[in-house]
């Protein structure tokens, strides 16, 4: 069929069959899904998108083309390796195509790195990553303690690494152990072992269940894929937020995760890390009955040290009648001295009493206080002609003729202000009066009493209203019956008027 029809109107169909949109877009899909059943299609993630129902939607691309593909939320939870951007994959599943979008595309079941050098590619590209935040800087590890009272063990109940610490642990310093079970590979590790860290951070010190002192993340060795939950962001990040000392024991001395970046300490092995947590006990015994002996020796030598020193110091002093003959003789001379020394104080101060109190008898005070009123009565006489004389200065300096021109300049300057500001006031009480609103063409309904109406149900209670105008009042009643059309009255001429 032609996009632009002749003027001679449109040709035949002849025997094509007329498809639904739905039927055709069944067709084009059955023919997709027999056509490729199961695929296995090579190529770099680009974008990745999970939604909030847990389904995954991804792109594979290569040099020149692009494929979506989308996982479902079973087949996400049960990937061994998800899907990352920039990482090359080999994706297992079917194609199938999206009706309500008219696009194909892959629906897959699994997702395996394309070798062993695109996970390390992606490996180098997360650890640069979380290396640029400070999750592995020195700065932030914490000390292990010197010898923790609990200490807590994320790994497989059931290996031999949960055995081999035990056995370690016991042989070196017994410590009380607390074991959290998780999946140490697969789909579940990365979860089970940030809620054990987590878990461990929870718990509140003297509680019932004690706070360990120390974290020890342990499992054995195996191959790159066995230990990818280790490398997970995730676990990472739980590893470097953790509040409680943690050390890594991932997989054998070889073998490098990215908790052990994170890691407070790194162990090679799980019996290292056992070794690293705590110290031997026989030989703090050992070394705790060393320093002991060598107090207990250093303790006695100095002792006797300190004796022998302190004989030969008193060979070298003098006898002590010797240093104490000088102070007693001095002693003796002083006593001596002392009564008759006594008995002269008294007497000097006994004459000084003497001369003191002579200066005290009721004549000599009587005449001291009548020479004190007579300088009094002279000071007196002389202060009330001076404060007449200060009156009589003050009294011409305020009538002179200057002061009395200057407080009336000030007094006509203070009249002329408080009249212009009288002036303004009034002005604006002329523009913002109602009498001024009125001049407008507005007016003021008042009842009976003299009060504003402020509404028509107010004003049709009223038997009797006022209608005040700009040059007059009119008085009015109001209309109960309702309002019919009239044609325009003629204007009211001069003395006429009626508001309803």
């Amino acid at each position: 069929m032609d996009l632009l029809d002749d003027d001679d109107g449109p040709e035949p169909r002849g025997n094509a069959h007329d498809f639904t949109v739905s039927e055709l877009s069944g067709a084009v899909k059955r023919v997709i899904e027999g056509e490729f059943g199961r695929v296995r299609v090579r190529g770099e993630v680009g974008r990745v998108m999970i939604a909030r129902t847990g389904h995954m939607y991804f792109d594979l691309k290569d040099d020149r083309s692009v494929i979506s593909a989308v996982s479902w939320k079973g087949q996400v939870a049960r990937m061994a390796v998800r899907p990352e951007e920039g990482m090359e994959v080999i994706a297992t599943g079917r194609m199938t195509t999206f009706g309500p979008q008219s696009k194909y595309q892959l629906q897959v079941e699994n997702v395996e790195p394309a070798g062993a050098g695109a996970l390390m590619a992606m490996l180098e590209a997360r650890r640069k990553a979380l290396a640029g935040e400070g999750l592995f800087d020195a700065a932030r590890k914490r000390p292990i303690p010197f010898l923790p009272q609990v200490i807590g063990v994320i790994t497989s109940p059931t290996g031999a690494v949960i055995r081999d610490i035990l056995h370690r642990l016991a042989d070196r310093f017994p410590r009380r152990v607390i074991v959290w079970p998780v999946a140490v590979q697969g789909e579940r590790c990365p979860r089970d072992v940030v809620r054990a860290i987590e878990g461990f951070n929870a718990i509140r010190p003297g509680g019932p269940v004690p706070r360990p002192d120390v974290l020890i993340v342990a499992r054995g060795g195996g191959s790159i894929e066995d230990l990818w939950g280790f490398n997970d962001e995730a676990v990472v990040r739980a590893a470097a937020a953790s509040d409680i000392p943690l050390i890594s024991a991932v997989g054998h001395e070889t073998d490098t995760t990215l908790i052990d970046h994170a890691a407070d300490l790194r162990a090679p092995t799980p019996t290292a890390a056992a070794e690293l947590a705590v110290p031997v006990r026989a030989d703090l015994l050992a070394h705790v009955a060393n320093l002991g002996a060598r107090l207990h020796r250093a303790g006695t030598g100095g002792t006797q040290q300190r004796a022998q020193r302190l004989r030969d110091l008193s060979r070298a002093l003098p006898r002590p009648e010797a240093l104490l003959a000088t102070p007693m003789q001095r002693y003796d001379r002083a006593a001596d001295r002392f009564a008759g020394s006594l008995r002269a104080l008294a007497q000097r101060k006994t004459l000084e009493l003497n001369k003191a109190a002579a200066g005290l008898r009721p004549g000599v005070l009587r005449d001291r206080a009548e020479r004190r009123a007579e300088a009094l009565v002279r000071a007196g006489v002389r202060l009330t002609p001076a404060l007449q004389q200060g009156l009589v200065r003050k009294s011409e300096r305020l009538t002179g003729p200057r002061l009395i021109e200057r407080a009336g300049a000030a007094l006509a300057q203070q009249l002329a202000r408080q009249r212009d500001k009288l002036e303004s006031l009034d002005r604006m009480r002329r523009s913002l009066g109602y009498p001024e609103t009125l001049a407008r063409g507005y007016a003021v309904l008042r009842d009976s009493d003299g009060a504003p109406l402020t509404t028509a149900a107010a004003a049709r209670k009223e038997t009797q209203f006022s209608v005040e105008l700009r040059d007059g009042t009119l008085e009015a009643v109001p209309v109960t019956a309702p309002p019919r059309p009239r044609k325009k009255a003629p204007e009211p001429g001069p003395g006429q008027g009626s508001l309803f």
